[in-house]
């Protein structure tokens, strides 16, 4: 396995695309233009972190204004783990009730990223937004993906895992094994592995398609996006109780990757696996 550091260096480069801010139910509520350049100084031992916004310069204008952010980092956060390909996920450590939470979720395939951020309120911990970056690499014209559809959701999957902990232990590689099958016009069945089968009610929020199920007293709910991506968490975090956040992102018709963070039923984050799977 690469050095972390090793494996944020597979980000650099200048991606231009958009910031897409989405409603819990999916409904796209605006989409901000942006370009990002991550470069590497000190014979990349630093990584310069560049972001420009393009905001409209009032309600309905089409005149843009640039807003930018930048700064420089040596290492990753404490709440972020990254992956040989250079995916990652970085995000809060812990979930504590009456504070604000969530992680993002970064997966890179040639000149094309996609970043996926699940944020949860304070009030209650409902979901209360998702933020879907598309990003391709400056200078190229790599496509955009389909947005996801049921039916790219089906089928039987087989790939590996691979799980890296915070604690300091090895990274576990495995085999994995991942079946959806429809049995009704509004039910799915989900399976992965030994573990029990879960049905999946078909849902449909302002004409946006959603799956839910529930697992260890809470509700989750899978929103089908734009460029292959999906969005898997809690509608709702109980405290008391583990859960668990995933993004995946369907790459090619028949190969995709998931990337699943897991908590305790302490709220402590355990650990992060990228599932790479063929259909």
């Amino acid at each position: 396995m690469k050095k972390q550091w090793d494996c944020v260096l597979e980000n650099l480069g200048e991606w231009e695309g958009s910031f897409t801010h989405l409603s819990p139910q999916g409904e796209i509520i605006d989409d901000i233009p942006s370009v990002i350049s991550l470069t590497g100084v000190n014979e990349n031992q630093t990584i310069h972190l560049a972001l420009r916004r393009y905001y409209p310069t009032a309600p309905g204008s089409s005149e843009l204004k640039p807003q930018e952010l930048a700064f420089d980092f040596s290492a990753p956060s404490a709440g972020a783990l990254f992956f040989e390909t250079g995916a990652f996920s970085e995000g809060s450590p812990y979930f504590s009730t009456g504070t604000l939470f969530g992680a993002e979720f970064g997966f890179k395939e040639s000149d094309r990223r996609m970043r996926l951020i699940q944020q949860f309120d304070a009030a209650n911990s409902q979901l209360f937004k998702l933020t879907l970056v598309r990003e391709r690499r400056v200078g190229t014209t790599a496509p955009e993906r389909p947005p996801l559809a049921l039916e790219d959701f089906l089928g039987e999957w087989e790939g590996e895992a691979v799980t890296l902990y915070l604690d300091g232990r090895p990274s576990v590689t495995a085999n994995t094994s991942f079946k959806c099958d429809r049995l009704s016009e509004n039910q799915l069945v989900l399976s992965s592995g030994e573990e029990t089968d879960y049905p999946l009610k078909i849902a449909e929020n302002s004409n946006q398609l959603c799956l839910n199920f529930e697992q260890n007293s809470q509700q989750y709910q899978i929103l089908l996006l734009p460029d292959g991506a999906a969005s898997t968490c809690p509608i709702q975090i109980t405290p008391g109780h583990p859960f668990f956040m995933e993004v995946s992102w369907l790459i090619q018709p028949r190969l995709r990757q998931r990337m699943i963070r897991t908590y305790d039923d302490k709220g402590k984050w355990d650990s992060l696996t990228l599932v790479t799977e063929q259909r």
